[in-house]
């Protein structure tokens, strides 16, 4: 007889395995990243200095935030392509693909605030790749470091 312990082990590592259908060989193999700019044992070298490649799962948000100010201060509407993130600055550039199409957002919220979620999409975004349909599941995002400010100096 089976025990409910087993149960429940090969019950999440299913679950576990239907996230990694499908993720390229590249993406399911851990590596170093550039600079060490990210601690996530995942992430994969991207072709852009500084920059590196994830497989994680997301989600989106939309009409229910629309007109609301994000944490990084942008007012959210139906046209805004943009990404929420826990610990990305604010203005990071995130490309997402899935299914073989891309889309470039800026990290303009903070969240998800789901367990096991990564990215929170705005519609717009989940949109323009064809995730909306789907909702939630693995996507590949290519993070981009921020833009660097510089402040003037007067002679």
């Amino acid at each position: 007889m089976t025990s409910r312990r087993t149960i429940r082990a090969v019950a999440g590592l299913a679950c576990i395995a239907a996230l990694w259908v499908g993720v390229p060989a590249a993406a399911a193999q851990t590596g170093g990243t550039p600079g060490g700019t990210t601690t996530d044992p995942s992430a994969q070298p991207s072709t852009s200095p500084g920059s590196w490649t994830v497989y994680k799962a997301a989600t989106w948000y939309g009409p229910g935030f629309w007109g609301k100010n994000t944490a990084c201060g942008v007012t959210l509407t139906p046209t805004t392509l943009g990404v929420a993130h826990r610990k990305l600055p604010c203005g990071t550039q995130v490309t997402f693909s899935y299914n073989g199409v891309s889309v470039t957002a800026t990290v303009i919220d903070r969240g998800p605030f789901h367990k096991g979620y990564t990215w929170d999409l705005t519609k717009k975004t989940a949109k323009r790749i064809g995730f909306l349909a789907v909702g939630s599941g693995p996507i590949e995002a290519t993070v981009s470091p921020p833009p660097t400010t510089t402040t003037p100096t007067t002679p």
